[in-house]
This record gives C-alpha cells, sequence and structure tokens, in this order.
C-alpha cells in the first residue's frame, strides 16, 4: 500500500455514497495477490483502495448532520446493503445548502436540519478535500453547479456522479480547465448494470451486421432514487442520459418512437434493489428477425460503488500530473454521458492509457 492518500469530500449522504464508505472499509486491507470479486482495480497508478480517505461531508437531512459519517450513512430513508461497519470518528456530516436537492415525492421523507448552511469552499479547504464526488438526487442542477463551483473555489478535482450535465457542457468544462483542475462525470455507469448491458447487446448487433429496430429498457426499484424520480421534471436528465448513453452505440440514430430507455416506477419494498428488463428487436441475414429479451436484477448502489473508487483515483492522477478540464478517457468509461462517446472497448482502451499515463486527449498546464 502507498504511502499517499486520496482526501475525498461526499456530497449528499444517500445510499451510493454509503456504499462507497463501506466499500473503503471492506476492501481496505485487501491484498493483490488474490484480487477480490468486486473491483475492477485493487491498486490503480500507485494507489490503494486504502490510500481513500474520506475528509468531508455534506447532507441537508436533520438525521444526518452533525452526525458521525459512519452513523449518518444507516440514517433512514437509506436502505441499501449493509456489508461492512466502517470505524467512526473520522468525518461528521455538515449542513449544505438545499438549493433544488428535495423533490416533490422526497419532502415527506426528509426533514431538513435547522443549522445554517456551511461554507462550503471554506470546508473543503479546511479539511485539505481534494477530490469533491456528487452523489446528489436525481434533478439536483442548481445544487450540482453549486458544488461544482465550490469545488472550484477550493482548488479541487470534481467527480460528477448524477445526470447533471458538467463535465458535459462546455461551458463548466472550460471553467475546470481555466482553473487547472480535472473533471470526470457525467452520471455514473454502474459496474455491470443496464446501461452498460444495455450498450453492449448493442454493439454486439451492430458489429455483427444485425440492425437494431426497436429497444427498451425499463428499470424499476425501491429506493430513494426511483421514489424521487416519479416527479417526470426531475427524471428528465435522467432519462436523456441513459438514452444517449445506449443510442450513441447504433449504427445509425434511431427513430425517437423506436426506442425507450428509462427508470419506470417506484416498488417500495425493492429497497435499493433495481430490476431492468431489457429487449431489443433486430433484423438479420434474409430479414429474418432475431429479439433479445432479459432481466437483470442488482443492488442498485453497490453496483456503482467500485466504479467511483476507480474514478476518484483518476481524479488523484489528474491532480498529480497538473491535467485540467474534463479527463476524456475515463469520464467515457465511468459515465453515462461524458463529454465524448466511445464504445466501451475504446473507453476501457483510453482510460489504461490514462492510467499508464498515455492519454493523447489530456490537457498539460503549462509549468
Amino acid at each position: 500500500m502507498s504511502r499517499n492518500k486520496l482526501r475525498v469530500g461526499i456530497v449528499g449522504v444517500g445510499n451510493c455514497a454509503s456504499s462507497f464508505v463501506q466499500g473503503l472499509a471492506y476492501y481496505r486491507e485487501a491484498s493483490s495477490n488474490e484480487p477480490p470479486p468486486g473491483l475492477m482495480n485493487l491498486e490503480l497508478g500507485g494507489y490503494h483502495v486504502g490510500d481513500i480517505e474520506i475528509t468531508s461531508a455534506f447532507d441537508i437531512h436533520a438525521g444526518k448532520v452533525g452526525r458521525d459519517l459512519a452513523e449518518a450513512i444507516l440514517a433512514p430513508p437509506n436502505n441499501t446493503l449493509v456489508f461492512a461497519r466502517p470505524l467512526p470518528g473520522a468525518v461528521k456530516v455538515q449542513r449544505g445548502p438545499t438549493l433544488d436537492g428535495v423533490g416533490q415525492y422526497m419532502a415527506a421523507d426528509i426533514e431538513e436540519a435547522a443549522t445554517p448552511a456551511v461554507d462550503v469552499a471554506e470546508a473543503l479547504r479546511a479539511s485539505g478535500t481534494e477530490i469533491v464526488v456528487s452523489y446528489l438526487p436525481v434533478g439536483s442542477q442548481r445544487a450540482t453547479e453549486y458544488y461544482a463551483q465550490q469545488a472550484l473555489e477550493a482548488g479541487c478535482a470534481f467527480v460528477n456522479c448524477i445526470p447533471a450535465f458538467i463535465a458535459s457542457n462546455p461551458v463548466w468544462a472550460k471553467r475546470f480547465q481555466r482553473r487547472g483542475l480535472p473533471i470526470i462525470g457525467d452520471d455514473i455507469k454502474s459496474q455491470v448494470g443496464a446501461t452498460i448491458v444495455h450498450r453492449v447487446l448493442t454493439n454486439l448487433f451492430r458489429e455483427r451486421g444485425v440492425r437494431i429496430d426497436r429497444a427498451y429498457q425499463l428499470n424499476f426499484g425501491g429506493n430513494a432514487d426511483f421514489k424521487n424520480m416519479l416527479e417526470r421534471d426531475r427524471l428528465a436528465s435522467k432519462k436523456i442520459s441513459k438514452t444517449q448513453a445506449v443510442t450513441s452505440q447504433y449504427a445509425r440514430p434511431p427513430a425517437a418512437d423506436e426506442i425507450h430507455v428509462g427508470p419506470s416506477d417506484y416498488v417500495p419494498w425493492l429497497t435499493d434493489r433495481k430490476w431492468a428488463h431489457i429487449r431489443l428487436e433486430g433484423t438479420t441475414f434474409g430479414g429474418a428477425p432475431l429479439n433479445i429479451e432479459l432481466k437483470l436484477e442488482v443492488w442498485d448502489s453497490p453496483n456503482s460503488a467500485g466504479v467511483v473508487i476507480d474514478a476518484v483515483r483518476c481524479a488523484k492522477l489528474g491532480l498529480d500530473r497538473r491535467l485540467a478540464g474534463p479527463l476524456l478517457g475515463p469520464s467515457s468509461y465511468f459515465m453515462k454521458s461524458p463529454p465524448e462517446q466511445y464504445t466501451d472497448a475504446e473507453a476501457r482502451q483510453r482510460t489504461l492509457q490514462f492510467i499508464w499515463g498515455d492519454d493523447p486527449s489530456r490537457v498539460q498546464l503549462a509549468s
């Protein structure tokens, strides 16, 4: 294990943050001699999972603000799988601004903390945070932009795990480039989730000469994310992000009525489990039909945590190498809506080149 540390701040202490924090405890002593299941990389660019430490955390929930992070990740409405118990005492959750972070359907489940919001940029500086990870709820565009600005002011890299378009927005990309800071985004791809499975099948059809005629991806679950997305206005960015992640792999752009991708409903008893139903209908040799239909069941939040563990280490490499703006290779591999879309095979290769220090898309600052 290296002596270097990655100092990470978390925005939004929900299910995804819970899985991420638990994972750091779970894999902290893992040996590279026996690669453990659940990680793409135990060590990445000289950084072991055990080198990641949480130095700050922000939320608005009265049941989480002021509490130790190890306790806050278990507070309702969090309902994900508990597979590790982090040691308490490292970080207390601080009050951030609410802005558009609470949707119509979540308002009854979240009592906002009475304490005033802290100066987030100052809190990031005081804690020595280097990388900010945004786990805000879907639909929190204003809140995401606020925290992106705080990261810029505090001199932190930014990893945007939600479908609010920051890294893929040229205006924000230029802000991070001018400030000399790396950003990875937008909207995390799970390890083996509905989007990556749908993309792989789409590429299989295309590469094997099968025309895709129609496709759908229907998702439902029982966590706060799915409840939040019952509000159609908040769902819009998620639907755009998931749809373009799939259609970017088509040989030709599909008509709007040929594809449907998006969260479909909220089923409370599923808790943090997600069920995805995917169907592709195609035409093959001689006009013969070919159809694929499958169902995927996952624990939603643990499914993304290992990817974020790699994303923060790539962001740290960006800081180490004084890279500025969107990191195109890691963004394309880890995120649904990166600044540039590639096939997953090419995205993986670009990410490996980045880790090895040979990514032609990086921006090098002048000395």
